[in-house]
């Protein structure tokens, strides 16, 4: 069983004061971030892709080849409403400028390596980006709504190493741009043919964004920033904040920046409630240790009884599943309004982890339902083709450049 440390609570301090506390840690991640860019996103016969661009940055390359403003809100409807990637067949643009756009733009789709679906069906992707690289990206629907949500990646391998994640054992080789990050949710409509965006109420089937994927989304904040805008914009893909949500394993500088600027849902990691454990299972807790993380999910701007944080754990039989550590889970929640999500560990090859019994998972979720919150067992999906939480990792994994 494991022996649980009550820390302190910790003292709350206002988001102008927690950004003044994080500059210089903010700095530090953007200076390491940088150092693992993406490439340009430029063909070799210098062709431009306008996937992954904001509206000004559109505008200003239309504007270079002699064109007005206006036509880049043309041309963001024809990319992210319409779904169009060939400039003939953008019809409302004359064939003079579709020709001209042709010899110096692309819109751009992350090929696709290997697709997938498990029996249950969910759909894995594997992408493949312009310098080889590859990702993986998961669709899992839920059919009795007729909805799902699409699990995105957001690095190429990862840099936490937590020990129960497959993904952890890949290394870090780069951070994806925004242009990858759009491409992923957009090839994925490609693949179900939900083009153009529906409006109003009419259901779509890829309905919901979880940053989820391979990677930590708030070490590659800028380009995953970049890229939710795009996704947001209501002239083109429109899905609403709300059914948005970024996971995070607690870096705890770029929280607070990611709710004042975008205000999307927010997913903690957790997976340990002592940080003598957590130090050991998600390495990144001795840099955030839990009161710091505790602290900033009070301060999350987007967190209230409608939009609730949600806390993933996942069971590790012996490990973090005592009725011990659910009763601290709950003191450690008590002040928020939440959610927890209970992962069944997924097995993959190499891992020394075994998933929690039925009836531990059973004694754990009815602790943390009798204080109030709600913690369904997630039931896991994909399994068969190793598309479940924890198990991506790409078959081409590369070694890391030397910096």
């Amino acid at each position: 069983m494991t022996v649980l440390k009550h820390p302190d609570t910790p003292p709350r301090i206002n988001s102008i004061e927690a950004d003044s506390l994080n500059t210089q840690e903010r700095e530090r991640i953007h200076a390491k971030s940088a150092l693992f860019a993406p490439p340009e996103a430029k063909l070799a016969d210098g062709r431009r892709d306008l996937v992954g661009l904001s509206r000004e940055e559109l505008t200003e390359l239309l504007v270079d080849i002699g064109e007005k403003p206006f036509r880049a809100k043309q041309l963001w409807h024809w990319i992210y409403h319409q779904g169009a990637t060939d400039f003939s067949k953008m019809s409302t643009i004359a064939k003079p400028l579709q020709t001209k756009l042709a010899e110096h733009f692309i819109v751009g789709r992350p090929s696709t390596t290997l697709e997938q679906t498990s029996v249950d069906e969910t759909r894995k992707f594997l992408f493949r980006f312009r310098d080889d690289q590859e990702a993986e990206t998961v669709y899992i629907p839920d059919r009795r709504e007729d909805r799902g949500a699409v699990c995105i990646s957001s690095q190429v391998g990862c840099t936490l190493s937590c020990t129960f994640c497959h993904t952890g054992t890949q290394k870090l080789v780069r951070n994806l741009g925004s242009a990858e990050i759009v491409g992923q949710f957009m090839a994925a409509r490609d693949s179900y043919n939900e083009w153009p965006s529906p409006t109003g109420d009419t259901p779509r089937l890829l309905s919901t964004i979880v940053l989820m994927g391979m990677g930590e989304p708030l070490y590659n904040y800028e380009n995953v920033a970049k890229a939710m805008r795009i996704i947001m914009d209501g002239d083109g893909i429109a899905l609403s904040r709300r059914r948005i949500t970024l996971s995070t394993s607690g870096v705890v500088p770029m929280m607070d920046r990611c709710g004042d600027e975008l205000g999307i849902n927010l997913a903690i990691s957790l997976h340990a409630v002592t940080n003598e454990l957590r130090d050991k299972i998600v390495p990144l807790n001795r840099k955030y240790p839990i009161e710091e993380l505790m602290a900033a999910c009070k301060r999350y701007p987007a967190a209230s009884n409608s939009r609730r944080i949600t806390f993933e754990y996942i069971m590790l039989r012996d490990v973090n599943d005592s009725e011990a550590d659910a009763r601290e889970l709950v003191r450690l929640i008590k002040d928020l309004p939440a959610k927890v999500n209970l992962i069944p560990f997924n097995p993959w090859p190499g891992s020394d982890f075994r998933p929690s019994t039925k009836e531990q998972l059973a004694k754990f979720a009815k602790i943390v339902m009798d204080a109030g919150f709600s913690s369904p067992i997630r039931t896991p999906r994909g399994r068969d083709i190793l598309a479940a939480c924890g198990q991506l990792k790409t078959e081409s994994e590369r070694q890391r450049k030397s910096l």
